[in-house]
């Protein structure tokens, strides 16, 4: 059924583009929402090439007359290739291109928001191009910086949580020389830290939820001669995540943050002050996360998580084991 909706509605768009009454610029606009309206709920892939058909066409008829439409056609496209299963680097890089080319026509004739929700996007293709070494994470931060002279804490606080984190993902995910691993960590941390001045639990739950949660993965694996306080404190950030992450309304957020927790609990002792005593009471604490964890994880049928956490269960009971033997 998806197919036949899909040409009827291209047959509708064709047979309006072709209407005399309308004009130039009319036609590209009817383009640009036809193909956003693909974009919104693809269905399939087809539906995807269904739009990256649309912007092209409406780039095509913008020429150099509609500057504006141009450039909204070209994020389109940029935006589609993205959306792309397993996008492979050559249909990124031409994201990339595409939202290079349209930027400097929306600094010129679009609104500050529409030029940062480009930038930010353009931020997360070049990202995704550090893994096959066609970008640098760098330009990905400086893009994700550009988008917050405009997308402020006052006046957007869930785009602004948003670049903070995917900021400080970037940090964490930059190669850099063993000596200065501990900095970038240490960038990343800040980076949380700094967004979650503004966001809070009231206003924004699951920006600070979110924030919270990869604040606490940062901390533990965190380069550090505290690695016990380093610990302590990604266990309270998960457990403030938890104040808004529950089995009922966000169980797969939940499941990932318990986990997490049970992570940290694995390696932190009972009583810090005693280090030497062990950790009995965690691991029995961190197991019964895991289990939780992982029975959400498969009823929801997220496959990869549930077999992590299945290792990290043989891990926490062969560590009680060895406890009891002691």
């Amino acid at each position: 059924m998806t197919s036949s909706i899909t040409d009827s509605a291209l047959k509708a768009v064709m047979a309006a583009i072709s209407d005399e009454s309308a004009t130039a610029e009319e036609k590209i606009q009817m383009l640009i929402e036809m193909a956003q309206g693909f974009l919104k709920k693809p269905k399939n892939s087809q539906d995807l090439r269904s739009g990256l058909g649309l912007f092209y066409r409406a780039y095509q008829m913008c020429g150099e007359d509609y500057p504006l439409l141009k450039a909204r056609a070209k994020v389109g496209m940029a935006g589609t290739l993205q959306m792309i299963p397993d996008s492979n680097p050559q249909l990124l890089v031409q994201a990339k291109e595409s939202y290079e080319e349209a930027l400097p026509l929306l600094q010129q004739f679009a609104t500050p928001e529409e030029v940062a929700e480009t930038q930010m996007n353009l931020g997360l293709v070049l990202q995704s191009l550090v893994t096959y070494n066609l970008a640098r994470m760098t330009d990905s931060i400086q893009a994700y910086h550009e988008a917050l002279r405009v997308f402020t804490w006052e006046d957007y606080p869930q785009e602004y949580a948003i670049l903070y984190n995917n900021i400080a993902i970037a940090y964490l995910s930059m190669p850099m020389s063993s000596e200065r691993e501990y900095l970038r960590q240490g960038l990343a941390v800040q980076s949380f830290e700094v967004a979650l001045q503004h966001i809070n639990l009231i206003e924004h739950p699951r920006e600070y939820a979110m924030l919270q949660n990869n604040l606490g993965n940062a901390l533990q694996y965190l380069i550090s001669s505290h690695p016990i306080d380093n610990n302590l404190r990604a266990v309270t950030a998960y457990d403030e995540a938890l104040k808004v992450r529950n089995p009922q309304n966000t169980p797969l957020e939940y499941a990932n943050t318990i986990s997490n927790k049970a992570n940290a609990l694995f390696n932190l002792p009972d009583n810090p002050e005693k280090p030497e005593l062990g950790n009995p009471q965690n691991l029995l604490k961190a197991k019964s996360y895991y289990q939780e964890a992982w029975q959400i994880f498969t009823e929801h049928q997220q496959i990869e998580q549930a077999e992590l956490v299945a290792q990290a269960l043989q891990d926490v009971a062969a560590e009680i084991q060895a406890f009891a033997l002691h």
